[in-house]
């Protein structure tokens, strides 16, 4: 497989879970959207670079071992 197949694949399982989540549970989005408009940039920032974090180790071990 190849990194351009990888990434569609990703963005594609990116849009699907985010697409369920909104249409299955669209109250409980709009209350993390409330609370994240009260969080700091900093705090916001953070979660985003672990997020990232996490979502690499994730696709390395998935690349890595399967």
């Amino acid at each position: 497989m190849d990194v351009g197949t990888i990434l569609l694949a990703g963005v594609g399982m990116w849009l699907l879970a985010e697409g369920l989540l909104y249409a299955g549970a669209p109250d409980l989005l709009r209350r993390l959207g409330a609370l994240l408009s009260r969080l700091t940039t900093e705090e916001v920032r953070s979660a985003g670079l672990w997020s990232a974090a996490l979502g690499a180790l994730i696709l390395y071990i998935a690349l890595r071992f399967t």
